[in-house]
């Protein structure tokens, strides 16, 4: 990064389905008083349709004077020219797996940071194999999952383990999330993409992970808890649900294999003591847990439509043709939860989603150690807000970006890392709620 870059952040992608929405996002933080966000840009391959989004972001006021930037994924030259200008890059063009790394190799040569909003595992562990030492090297956080996958994750447990005061401890936590609407809950073609990529590559992943040294693991205090059944009823918060086969698993995973080896968290480059004393007193607070993520309904019925979209991907995902035809027939495929065009601004306004977290542990971790004892307290929490793909991950996205501008030197030096592990001790939790999305502690109960 320049010495004296011209933009605090340039939005890449900003003329897609989210992208126009984090300039929407990004703008009511612009050159307000008490943000760190003084200047803005917004690039991509077409500065037409990116004049058009930001428009659309303004609207209904006349859109501000923001430069737009030509690049493209398929021109190296312009994305370093890119990188070479912000503080950050927020990279919204996906498929990652497809698109992103041209950005992410962009930005670590650059020494700029780079957030997206990718879930896409084999992405983000390509990412930290071939560019973590080089980015600690240069000076660049890079950052993925930095949207609805999976920031609600990551904080929604951390959350989750800081309400299991001592002696007690948490055994295993499930998140249940559950997608309400009063119209029609529309995804982005993007995710539903990656998706059915995710399955016709998995094989790849687990080449990489193959090839890898094995991460160390979290200690985690009972027996492991025992597979459920298929389908899993929650009385206790009224919603059947089944194993979602997400990102947000890994990446918790990945944050709590880096606090293993880091019990304190990481280091900030050129942090104050304030914050070293903040950031070990906050890891002290979070206890690993066995962790899942199920996707949840109020009725049986919707989860056996989960049940058949995942069956449809499964079998078609994997064959030339199979691909085809789920990435041609969308909604067809999915039973109406992707389209091509996604959803409209009525949809995505009338959206909301819940996300509990059902902890189950011991009432004093002593327990934990006497034989096939089970857990004797659940603790459940909560975290809420509004249509996934289009509000809440622009809001994340934005938040992050806004800690990274005020609190860099508090943050790592570099690396390619979980956002867990980077933004657990900071205030992004606080920022959050400030912003429409809630946490919220449930109940507490022994069973």
């Amino acid at each position: 990064m320049s010495q004296n870059p011209t933009y605090d952040v340039i939005i890449f992608g900003a003329s897609g389905f989210t992208g126009k929405y984090v300039i929407r996002e990004a703008l009511k933080f612009l050159n307000v008083p008490s943000s760190p966000l003084k200047n803005l840009a917004i690039a991509g391959r077409n500065t037409s349709k990116l004049f058009q989004a930001l428009q659309w972001a303004s609207g209904p006021n006349p859109p501000p004077q923001i430069p737009i930037l030509a690049a493209d994924t398929t021109d190296p030259f312009s994305l370093r020219h890119l990188a070479s200008q912000t503080k950050i890059i927020l990279n919204c063009v996906g498929p990652f797996r497809l698109y992103g790394e041209p950005v992410a190799e962009a930005c670590v040569d650059s020494g700029c940071d780079y957030l997206d909003i990718s879930g896409e595992p084999e992405f983000m562990e390509r990412m930290e194999v071939k560019y973590h030492d080089k980015a600690v090297e240069n000076g660049s956080l890079v950052v993925s999952a930095c949207g609805f996958d999976s920031v609600p994750a990551e904080l929604g447990l951390m959350f989750n383990s800081r309400q299991w005061l001592s002696p007690a401890v948490p055994n295993s936590v499930e998140a249940y999330v559950s997608l309400e609407s009063d119209k029609r809950i529309v995804g982005n073609f993007a995710t539903y993409e990656s998706a059915v990529l995710g399955v016709a590559n998995a094989d790849k992943l687990l080449e990489l992970r193959r090839n890898r040294p094995k991460r160390p693991r979290p200690v985690i205090p009972g027996p492991r808890p025992p597979n459920g059944p298929l389908m899993d009823h929650q009385k206790e918060i009224g919603v059947w649900a089944v194993k979602l086969p997400s990102a947000d698993a890994i990446v918790v995973r990945r944050t709590l294999s880096c606090l293993a080896e880091n019990p304190n968290g990481l280091p900030g480059v050129n942090e104050s003591t304030e914050h070293v004393e903040r950031r070990e007193t906050f890891w002290s607070t979070i206890k690993p847990a066995h962790f899942g993520v199920k996707i949840a309904s109020k009725s049986v019925l919707g989860v056996v439509r989960f049940i058949t979209v995942g069956v449809f991907i499964g079998l078609f995902a994997k064959i030339g043709i199979g691909r085809w035809l789920l990435l041609k027939f969308p909604s067809l495929f999915s039973l109406g939860w992707f389209r091509k065009k996604g959803p409209t601004e009525d949809e995505v306004a009338s959206a909301t989603f819940k996300m509990w977290f059902v902890g189950h542990g011991f009432s004093d971790g002593s327990l934990a150690s006497q034989g096939n004892r089970k857990p004797d307290t659940e603790i459940i929490t909560r975290v809420m807000g509004p249509e996934v793909g289009y509000l809440t991950t622009p809001i994340i996205l934005v938040q992050c970006a806004l800690i990274l501008l005020k609190e860099r030197h508090n943050l790592p030096k570099g690396g390619v890392l979980p956002p867990g592990i980077v933004f657990g001790p900071t205030d992004l939790q606080d920022m959050l709620q400030q912003n429409g999305i809630s946490f919220d502690v449930i109940s507490k109960n022994t069973v």
